[in-house]
């Protein structure tokens, strides 16, 4: 079979996508640091020369899988509010989504990398926590969407609702990463489904 061949864009993307494959990878197993541009461009099968037409540096690389996987969470969550769903609905499918998260995060590692990254370099906190804050944004907008849809009265503004999520979320799943024979699955869905889903959400005990 004769292969397509690929369009300039695409084969574009495809040296991006693998490029941030490898780097992801590298990333894991060596850390941001630790890692190399020229660890990253073997591991993708290409030269320093395809990382730059790509890449301005290895900040701006880790930033983008960042985005990558953050867009990968968005996805899911969008596929909470996706038709027309009853409260009961609702509450299940978002407290199965969280009661989850921590077991399915696989990129938690880069996640805490990038903050420890921010705490010791300026130029990187910049834009890192512009990011963040974009985050928070979106999550908080969810929130209010699942409020109007359920009808259920957030007990804070949904900003703040949205700021304790996330740091819930992150220490569980630093437990789960540095101690997962002590974590268990039920212990994760106490804390982060009913726990969460009767302050937040307004569940009762049951």
């Amino acid at each position: 079979m004769k292969r397509t061949r690929l369009t300039r864009e695409q084969s574009k993307d495809q040296t991006r996508q693998r490029l941030l494959d490898a780097a992801q990878a590298i990333f894991m197993k060596k850390g941001f640091t630790a890692a190399s541009v020229e660890d990253i461009t073997a591991a993708a099968g290409y030269t320093r020369g395809a990382f730059y037409s790509n890449f301005r540096s290895k900040p701006e690389l880790f930033l983008e899988l960042l985005r990558r996987d953050h867009d990968l969470m968005q996805t899911e969550l969008e596929d909470i509010f996706a038709g027309d769903n009853t409260r009961e609905e609702m509450e299940t499918r978002v407290l199965r989504y969280y009661s989850r998260l921590p077991l399915d995060q696989k990129c938690f590692l880069l996640w805490a990398e990038a903050k420890l990254l921010a705490a010791r370099d300026a130029r990187f906190r910049v834009r890192f926590n512009a990011f963040m804050y974009e985050k928070r944004e979106q999550l908080a907008a969810y929130i209010r969407e699942f409020s109007v849809q359920t009808g259920i009265p957030l007990p804070l503004p949904e900003e703040q609702l949205a700021l304790g999520l996330m740091a819930l979320c992150d220490g569980v799943q630093s437990m789960v990463t540095t101690d997962p024979k002590n974590v268990s699955d039920d212990m994760i869905q106490s804390v982060l489904g009913e726990f969460f889903g009767r302050v937040v959400f307004g569940r009762g005990a049951g």
